[in-house]
């Protein structure tokens, strides 16, 4: 079976999650149009290249489809990942790997927008953010979870919400607890205990951690390096003796000599021969490697240390030679015994999800939807995931790069017109000529950039079923 009939067949699976036949034509022609090599994947452009003698029809459509038909971005997200888990080996073990990342938005009235921190600018800046959950193994990872992140004031304002078509029942919450909330559902459909991985903006957050341990899962999470610990060695004194009123002491005991430090001091103090270097994966030219010491510490309870004792759980620090300090801190409830290079492994996964957010905004549209309501974003971000996840499958059971499947879809579309001028454009100064379709020429498209080398992935045979 070819690459196009695996493409009809993985419609007609997420066809079943649409509600009706009529939003056939529109998930078909968004998700063809999201594989083809355009500058912008916007509705408008899209239209026009997948059907060119009817592009204001179809743009019509299109958005009706993406930004008003009543269809489960949730749904699709689901089924989508139906379809690629059977391809993915978790033989070695998997991940969930929780991010969020930023689109640069003008104005203020697009869904979620506001001043705040934009990881694609790398600093504060008018933007969305949507906060994701993706299914991870070696071969490769898929996001699995996705909403938006709306600020206190957006969540406080009946005017705009009621605008942009905010869920009614939807209230403030935090980029943890919205992650919290999307694990919490993964679980409950059935999905598998895996480790959770997180950078310090949420590893951080000693409830959210908790919250993970609460669940039964483990993690492998960045902090800052103020966190506080008791370190390898000190245990503090057991709570004062309950009086018999109020309620029982729960803060361990502490002394002159009994004190928790920050992870920072700690790293400070070690010695040279703590850390080792080591090899985490193949780069693109050599292996990735680093200096890294594992500890096993309790935490002591935000900055103050003012917290019931916890269970012991692993320390790690990077520490890049010629540094004046470490880089990065992981605190990882994985077993006790964990080699450390299984431990440095695992904090390092993440690059994972922050190539599919580059993959995603690059080739597949994911911030280029122009609609300013709360359905509209959601829908079109799962259309992109949801095309990036079928390319992602053929990869992994062709053993091909995904750059090398997009030729298929270009063959199942016609040529733009060659006096096609998008909405927008200057007028042109002479009368558009009369179409021939018989022998018009059809137009060379470019992709925005050289096709990039991807690594090849291995076929899975596990049949993993969210």
């Amino acid at each position: 079976m070819g690459a196009s009939e695996r493409f009809d067949q993985y419609l007609s699976h997420l066809f079943e999650g649409l509600g009706h036949a009529a939003r056939h034509a529109g998930l078909r022609g968004y998700c063809t149009g999201l594989m083809l090599p355009l500058t912008r994947k916007s509705v408008e452009p899209m239209a026009a290249r997948v059907d060119p003698l009817h592009a204001s029809a179809r743009h019509q459509s299109l958005h009706h489809f993406v930004a008003k038909a009543e269809w489960s971005d949730r749904e699709m997200l689901r089924r989508v990942c139906q379809w690629v888990v059977p391809q993915m080996d978790f033989s070695r073990g998997g991940w969930w790997i929780i991010d969020d990342t930023g689109f640069p938005k003008k104005g203020k009235h697009s869904v979620g927008v506001a001043r705040q921190y934009c990881g694609m600018l790398g600093k504060q800046d008018n933007c969305q953010v949507a906060v994701s959950v993706s299914l991870a193994c070696d071969q490769g990872s898929v996001p699995v979870a996705w909403q938006l992140y709306l600020p206190e004031d957006w969540a406080a304002d009946p005017k705009r919400r009621a605008q942009a078509g905010v869920p009614e029942e939807l209230r403030f919450a935090t980029k943890t607890q919205i992650a919290l909330a999307q694990l919490r559902t993964l679980l409950a459909e059935g999905a598998p205990h895996h480790c959770v991985l997180a950078d310090a903006g949420y590893g951080v957050d000693t409830a959210f951690r908790r919250a993970l341990s609460d669940m039964g899962l483990e993690y492998a999470v960045g902090v800052t390096s103020a966190v506080v610990v008791w370190p390898p060695g000190v245990e503090p004194l057991p709570p004062k003796p309950y009086s018999g009123t109020g309620r029982p002491p729960v803060m361990p005991r502490r002394t002159a000599r009994l004190q928790p430090m920050s992870v920072k001091e700690l790293a400070l103090s070690l010695p040279a021969q703590a850390f080792h270097t080591i090899s985490w994966r193949e780069g693109t030219h050599e292996p990735l490697s680093g200096r890294f010491a594992a500890l096993r510490v309790r935490h002591a309870g935000g900055n103050a240390g003012k917290a019931r004792l916890r269970p012991l759980q692993w320390l790690l620090i990077e520490w890049p030679a010629g540094d004046a300090e470490p880089s990065k801190y992981v605190l990882s409830t994985l077993p006790e015994d964990t080699p450390i290079n299984e431990l440095v492994s695992a904090a390092h996964q993440c690059w994972r999800i922050e190539r599919d957010d580059q993959d995603l905004k690059q080739d597949f549209g994911l911030g280029h939807y122009e609609g300013r309501g709360w359905r509209g974003f959601h829908h079109h971000a799962a259309l992109s995931i949801a095309a990036y996840a079928f390319l992602m499958a053929e990869r992994l059971i062709a053993d091909k790069p995904v750059g090398g499947k997009k030729n298929f879809i270009e063959r199942q579309v016609p040529a733009l017109p060659k006096d096609y001028i998008p909405r927008g454009s200057p007028a042109r100064a002479a009368a558009r000529g009369a179409l021939d379709h018989d022998t018009a020429a059809q137009p060379e498209l470019r992709t925005a950039r050289p096709p990039r080398t991807v690594s090849l992935l291995w076929r899975s045979k596990q049949k993993l079923i969210l």
